[in-house]
């Protein structure tokens, strides 16, 4: 595994390295690649580096090239059963592992905080991971959804509905963080991890419940 780097968002606001959870299609509107385009370009000129799923297409391959072009720090990780699906995007520092699990323990090990554009199932299912460990006071690291043109506005709602159906406590909504335009992406998961420091280095075998 790659050493941990430039840990500094532990905590303390200021964040060493961020995972991007997001598609690995353009999706049906411009603005979703655009978006994933600008937040891997900022990344690079704020000197966080990008954790991602290592995949050179869709969204997630928009983020890396941006972040790389513009002399950023990028870690990718991919299964190896999804090198050829996903098109491994070998320009920039990758690590291969055998299966989704691993690809997921390492991306929360490395990274401060995590980012959400829009994305499918995949993304579903590894947000909303994320999000119940955070439910159940596992992990304190900041998560902001990227919603742009309202992709996440249903999400949203559906967490809505389990509330008022007594199956999600209430706060949960509060947990996280929202954002409208790339730009305030970044000042929130700062902001988050002031209000909410992380716990120091979670283990995530432990988090999941697997060890």
């Amino acid at each position: 595994m790659t050493e941990r780097s430039d840990r500094e968002g532990e905590g303390g606001g200021r964040l060493g390295s961020v995972c991007l959870f997001c598609g690995s299609s353009d999706g049906a509107r411009p603005a979703y690649r655009q978006a994933a385009t600008e937040f891997g370009a900022r990344l690079a000129a704020e000197g966080v580096r990008l954790v991602y799923g290592g995949g050179g297409i869709g969204l997630m391959g928009a983020a890396a090239r941006a972040a790389h072009a513009a002399g950023g720090r990028v870690l990718g990780v991919m299964p190896e059963f999804l090198r050829r699906q996903e098109l491994l995007y070998d320009e920039v520092e990758t690590v291969v592992v055998p299966d989704m699990h691993t690809r997921k323990r390492i991306m929360f090990e490395q990274s401060d905080a995590f980012a959400v554009f829009p994305g499918g199932i995949g993304t579903l299912e590894e947000v909303v991971e994320l999000v119940s460990w955070r439910r159940l006071a596992l992990h304190r690291k900041s998560i902001v959804f990227l919603n742009v043109e309202g992709f996440w506005t249903p999400f949203f709602d559906l967490i809505a509905a389990t509330t008022r159906e007594g199956m999600t406590p209430a706060w949960l909504a509060g947990d996280w963080g929202v954002a409208d335009v790339v730009e305030e992406v970044l000042p929130i998961l700062r902001r988050l991890a002031i209000a909410s420091p992380a716990a120091a280095d979670a283990d995530f075998d432990a988090v999941a419940g697997r060890a």
